[in-house]
């Protein structure tokens, strides 16, 4: 498996809480829901 890399970045206290929320919702953690996010957002983007 591929070593992964920490990324680290502020949210408004609101938009963290939603995203937990909706992290506990989809039964996933905060991590794992925006790693999902992002490679849904580069796939319907692609740069090459």
């Amino acid at each position: 498996m591929t070593k992964t890399l920490p990324l680290s970045f502020r949210l408004d206290p609101a938009d963290k809480l939603a995203l937990e929320r909706a992290a506990a919702a989809d039964g996933r953690s905060v991590s794992n829901l925006l790693v999902l996010i992002v490679r849904e957002w580069l796939a319907a983007h692609p740069t090459s």
